[in-house]
């Protein structure tokens, strides 16, 4: 590991002052990606600014028919959430699926919503159920904010503050884990909204993205028999010593599927 500066700043505006005045600098959130990063030596931040202190960051609200996550909360606390297993409990599912009990208690949504790991699961919550990510100056929607392989439409030094997750009619989530890290080889989020139907994947491509073939099916019969006989194309997918492409394609439709009948029950 290379030498940095720490920092560990009290406020949103104190960590911005830092960041702005050091062009290296580079954001900790729980620290699950990058300090093994930093450790190989595949990165090299001059300074690390660790939002751990900023109490403003951390929690869980309900407001009338969402529920707010705060960027610093960890994923045990979504997972042991009274109020999350009880408005949302496919929300609640999917963080207790993450990683192991070490990384649930270190790792934040914030930190894995930012890094974009193709394989990570909360991007399929946030797309699937069709939340607004909450940053220090603006307000994104999901289908914005996924762009390409760890890229976000986040600008320089923006900081995620809050998610916010609308309550759906119905929804479950469905991953085939990789044995070792626990990561998604292929997870998919089914959710019926007020808007309709949404079918987030992740694990399968360089980002999270919605099914629309999957959606399509699903609005016309809610079942997952409805997804019988459907292929999902394998061209754009992952392709690494995990799964091949073809066989990502395979388990989009059966996780799709599992989680259709999960969130029929």
């Amino acid at each position: 590991m290379y030498e940095f500066q720490y920092h560990r700043p009290a406020s949103i505006d104190e960590a911005k002052k830092i960041l702005a005045d050091n062009d290296e600098a580079i954001i900790l959130a729980g620290g699950m990606t990058m300090l093994p990063t930093m450790k190989l030596r595949l990165a090299r931040p001059s300074d690390l600014v660790d939002l751990s202190a900023i109490d403003s960051l951390r929690g869980i609200r309900k407001d009338g028919k969402t529920i707010e996550i705060g960027a610093m909360t960890p994923h045990a606390d979504v997972a042991g959430s009274s109020v999350v297993q009880s408005e949302i409990p496919a929300l609640a599912d999917l963080a207790g699926m993450i990683g192991d009990a070490q990384v649930r208690n270190r790792g934040t949504i914030g930190g894995s919503l930012s890094n974009s790991d193709p394989a990570a699961d909360y991007p399929a919550a946030v797309l699937g159920l069709n939340a607004v990510i909450k940053t220090d100056t603006r307000e994104i929607a999901a289908d914005d904010f996924f762009k390409d392989l760890f890229e976000t439409a986040l600008g320089p030094n923006e900081i995620i503050q809050a998610v916010r997750f609308p309550k759906p009619k119905r929804a479950a989530y469905a991953k085939f884990p990789n044995p070792a890290s626990r990561y998604a080889v292929v997870g998919v989020m089914i959710a019926e909204t007020t808007d309709g139907i949404r079918a987030a994947v992740t694990g399968a491509g360089p980002c999270a993205f919605r099914a629309t073939e999957i959606e399509a099916a699903l609005a016309k019969d809610f079942s997952a028999t409805a997804l019988d006989g459907l292929t999902f194309d394998a061209g754009d997918l992952n392709d690494d010593l995990h799964a091949s492409p073809e066989y990502r394609a395979h388990l989009v439709i059966v996780m799709a599927k599992r989680a259709v009948a999960a969130a029929s029950v």
